[in-house]
């Protein structure tokens, strides 16, 4: 095998530490990487101090093969990053007559005036290989230095991506001998990450070394993740299709689906093959459970439609909720999102209705009923499952674990319906 390219993205830029802008230029990055086999080691976001920057350029110079640099290429006095690498890599800094020249035609073709401050775009370090940006004035600027390719580009997501596309990722494939990586998620439900990885210890206890396995646990969720290095594309998939397959059956009842499925979207494809279809009465979700069901396409095909009766009037008056069961057990309790779900679809004429009550907070609890209680149920016309939920102090935690949670409430009662 290949020893590993690896690289480091330096993200420049104050208004990067103070949460001005949000750095969508590293995740970009780091998928862009991936694709062509380089391991991103690390991501360091520093400042528009020389200092940091020299610093932050010293210890990637000596960790990895490949530096992506964003930021700090602007016309204005507080974009350093030229002048700091000119330092670091002890150089000078002078006219680059090409990038004048594109700078201009650049300024012109917009009806715009090249003024003193713009030319100085121009001005780079002497050692660097000038990359036009077509997009922009901001010019990229390539060094290799000791076997290290550095790359620096603006920080304006449109011209980086134009600068990586069209130069960079070229250039590095022509310049590093590549593996390749390949990714496979297995995705669970209704399953902690420890109670998962117990259930799967033996397993992953005899994965090849060259195969290996990340837990991503999200809210309600974990992804397993295995990623293969090697250098065929075929043999790698191959390889890691034979440990999936030894996998599914330790914890089938957990997996969903697979790579880019979401759970709405994994039962949404259930529901479809099995021409069924879903209706929902939600109150504590307020709207987001239904939400994630219509964000996939051609969810009219199975979803009929909601409710959400958040004052407890509309649980009487829209879904016919009996007002003894509110009245002596309350709007958050088994017995009323057991009369939700069951009214729910049979006022939209479907398969299932899932309904849901609790206290979202951060407020409205009591000793009885704290905040973060949480009812689900799903009715199939015939039988229902409910659950009760112990959740957080957080709102908008609560809305969509609890959604999460009614998702993997109707997945199970297809489940059932299947045997």
């Amino acid at each position: 095998m290949h020893k590993p390219v690896t690289a480091e993205i330096i993200s420049i830029g104050d208004e990067l530490l103070y949460g001005q802008i949000l750095d969508t230029n590293s995740k970009w990055l780091s998928e862009e990487m991936d694709k062509i086999g380089v391991r991103v080691k690390r991501k360091t976001t520093i400042g528009d101090d020389p200092q940091a920057m020299s610093q932050a350029f010293e210890a990637a110079s000596k960790e990895v093969d490949i530096v992506l640099m964003t930021g700090g290429l602007g016309p204005t006095k507080d974009d350093l990053t030229k002048h700091v690498l000119a330092d670091f890599f002890n150089a000078s800094i002078k006219l680059f007559p090409k990038a004048l020249e594109d700078v201009r035609i650049f300024f012109e073709s917009r009806g715009r005036e090249l003024t003193p401050t713009n030319q100085s775009q121009a001005n780079l370090p002497s050692n660097c290989t000038y990359i036009q940006n077509a997009v922009g004035t901001a010019p990229g600027m390539w060094f290799e230095e000791n076997g290290v390719a550095w790359m620096s580009m603006p920080g304006v997501p449109h011209e980086m991506k134009y600068l990586m596309e069209n130069a960079v990722i070229p250039k590095i494939k022509e310049k590093f001998k590549l593996p390749v990586i390949y990714h496979k998620l297995i995705k669970t439900i209704g399953i902690g990450e420890s109670w998962l990885s117990d259930k799967i210890s033996e397993w992953e206890e005899q994965l090849p070394s060259h195969i290996r396995l990340a837990y991503l646990p999200s809210l309600g969720e974990v992804k397993l993740r295995l990623t293969a290095f090697g250098e065929s594309l075929n043999t790698l998939i191959e390889e890691v299709n034979e440990q999936v397959i030894q996998l599914e059956p330790l914890i089938s009842e957990y997996i969903y689906g697979y790579d880019k499925d979401t759970i709405a979207s994994a039962l949404g494809h259930q529901l479809v093959q099995r021409k069924e279809s879903l209706a929902i009465a939600e109150s504590c979700t307020g709207g987001y459970l239904t939400h994630v069901i219509t964000s996939n396409p051609g969810s009219s095909n199975y979803y009929n439609g909601s409710i959400i009766p958040y004052h407890n009037d509309f649980k009487e008056q829209l879904l016919d909720v009996n007002p003894q069961t509110l009245s002596t057990k309350g709007a958050v309790s088994e017995e009323t999102v057991i009369e939700m779900s069951k009214k729910v679809r049979l006022k939209f004429k479907s398969t299932y209705g899932l309904a849901t009550s609790g206290i979202a907070g951060p407020g409205g609890g009591t000793d009885e009923k704290p905040v973060g209680l949480v009812w689900i149920a799903c009715h199939d016309g015939e039988n229902y499952r409910t659950r009760k939920l112990q959740l957080t102090k957080d709102r908008l935690i609560n809305i969509q674990l609890t959604s999460t949670a009614s998702l993997n409430l109707l997945r199970e009662t297809i489940l059932q319906n299947t045997k």
